[in-house]
């Protein structure tokens, strides 16, 4: 008995072993950053998620300058290098006369155009603006419903669920982020849905979780000093903001798969880690930018 319950506890302990090095190392995520992650192909580099062990270092701008950009701002995603350097990585923005949230995302800084080669992917809210899909830049099949090719039809790349609050604001945010697994050989398992039952949203809602991955943001702590719900942003964040968060897995608290934070009025850190890609990180930030009325 005693050497079959040692069995059992064995394979027990190679199967989390096996689920948690599949999302993540064990390891402080800490130890290396951007500098040796090479961006020569932006598209590829945006879809690709981050190296093992890796955190990548960014910046995200905020561009509300003149009338328009007031009421439209454009963000852009730089990436951090150890030199004091930046490489642009993509911009968004807000599509105009939307009946939803639509923020377009682009590899061109100055042409946000989804009629543009450049154009590689969008966020979408649905009408409360309380939970986001993004998508890359793959055909959308309610438009084009006879694509036979299934790998131009589009890819759901994450869902971002902010907890709704009618009571009003009441500390900090909570978010679900949806994203899809990955492959033994680290690469992202292919979500391209023909109808709504096999989007990410209606999955994870009706509990079909199968190779999908759900993460949550870290609950913050109050510190009685400051007055105020803090997180260990590790020197990348210097300034309080509803906005920060850090999104980690729930089974591992201490590895933290991305995180975002404010350091100006309009200039932001966000940091992003395997199995996570520069593009599913940047559309969760656009998605914490939208006006959400029912949300802490």
């Amino acid at each position: 008995e005693d050497t079959q319950e040692k069995e059992k506890k064995e394979k027990k302990s190679t199967k989390v072993d096996k689920t948690t090095s599949r999302l993540a190392s064990l390891n402080s995520n800490y130890r290396e950053t951007s500098s040796s992650v090479s961006v020569e192909d932006l598209e590829r580099f945006a879809l690709c998620p981050a190296p093992r062990d890796v955190t990548i270092q960014c910046r995200v701008t905020r561009d509300r300058r003149g009338m328009e950009k007031a009421i439209y701002p454009t963000y852009y995603l730089h990436m951090e290098k150890e030199d004091g350097k930046r490489v642009f990585l993509m911009a968004g923005r807000k599509r105009k006369k939307s009946k939803t949230s639509n923020y377009l995302i682009s590899i061109d800084p100055t042409n946000l155009s989804k009629e543009t080669n450049s154009y590689i992917g969008k966020l979408r809210s649905n009408v409360l603006g309380t939970k986001f899909t993004v998508y890359d830049g793959g055909e959308n099949p309610e438009k084009k419903p006879f694509i036979k090719e299934s790998e131009s039809l589009r890819q759901e790349l994450a869902a971002i669920c902010y907890e709704t609050n009618v009571l009003g604001f009441n500390g900090p945010r909570k978010m679900t982020v949806i994203i899809p697994g990955m492959l033994e050989n680290d690469e992202r398992v292919s979500i391209r849905p023909k109808s709504e039952l096999e989007t990410l949203l209606v999955r994870h809602t009706s509990g079909d979780n199968d190779k999908l991955v759900t993460l949550v943001n870290k609950s913050p702590s109050w510190n009685g000093q400051t007055q105020s719900y803090v997180l260990n942003f590790h020197g990348r964040v210097t300034q309080a903001s509803v906005k920060n968060f850090q999104i980690i897995h729930p089974d591992n608290e201490d590895y933290i798969v991305m995180q975002f934070g404010r350091v100006a009025e309009d200039v932001f850190s966000m940091d992003y880690s395997f199995p996570m890609c520069a593009l599913q990180a940047f559309a969760i930030t656009l998605s914490c930018f939208d006006g959400k009325l029912a949300c802490d």
